[in-house]
């Protein structure tokens, strides 16, 4: 199929991976949480655009240059654990409490804000890229391996199904949110493992080697 072997190993590899709690997923649920399911979606499509840009370097063997320079990983790594950490700190520093949405008017609601910050919190994970390079070349025939076409294929399915699992995620955390707003003290409590899970994120990301 255009190149590509084992596709149905590519889609459970793919599901394992996108089900694997990550910078992404406490974005998502952090955001469908305090600011509604639009939000949720919002950040959803702007990890959904960053992941079309590693998809496409990958395609055309950008990622090759990250992944040999030290230079260009280091800049990458450093750039994604700071916004990682200024998330989890900015979590922290804000005094509202996370179910106190009844405050909130949902149509103020800064939706590019948010998808810009779901794009960056993407793009600027350099392991996401790296993860692209070393699954993507396994399922690839190797006569096809410079052929774009079998990464875009493989690159769009995972986009595909990890866009239908975070979607999930944002349904599911707008209900829990909705059973569990009238309490403040859970809300509090779930804001800091938030902002802690965020910052967590960032220094493994700078403990991260090339």
């Amino acid at each position: 199929m255009n190149g590509i072997e084992n596709y149905i190993g590519f889609i459970v590899a793919g599901l394992l991976m996108n089900i694997t709690p990550g910078a992404d997923t406490v974005y998502i649920i952090t955001r469908s949480v305090a600011q509604g399911k639009k939000a949720g979606i919002y950040s959803v499509l702007g990890i959904g655009s960053g992941a079309v840009i590693h998809v496409v370097f990958a395609a055309l063997g950008l990622s090759v240059i990250l992944a040999k320079s030290v230079i260009a990983f280091t800049v990458i790594k450093w750039a994604g654990a700071v916004y990682l950490i200024f998330l989890g700190v900015k979590t922290l520093l804000d005094k509202s409490g996370l179910f106190d949405n009844q405050k909130v008017d949902f149509e103020k609601v800064d939706l590019l804000k948010i998808y810009k910050q779901g794009f960056l919190t993407n793009l600027l994970n350099p392991k996401i890229a790296i993860f692209f390079l070393s699954l993507l070349p396994q399922f690839i025939k190797a006569e096809h391996t410079n052929n774009v076409l079998p990464f875009l294929i493989l690159g769009c399915t995972f986009l595909l199904t990890g866009t239908i699992w975070c979607l999930f995620l944002v349904h599911a955390a707008s209900f829990m949110t909705n059973r569990l707003r009238s309490n403040q003290k859970i809300g509090k409590v779930m804001k800091k493992i938030s902002g802690y899970v965020f910052i967590g994120l960032g220094l493994q990301l700078l403990m991260k080697k090339n």
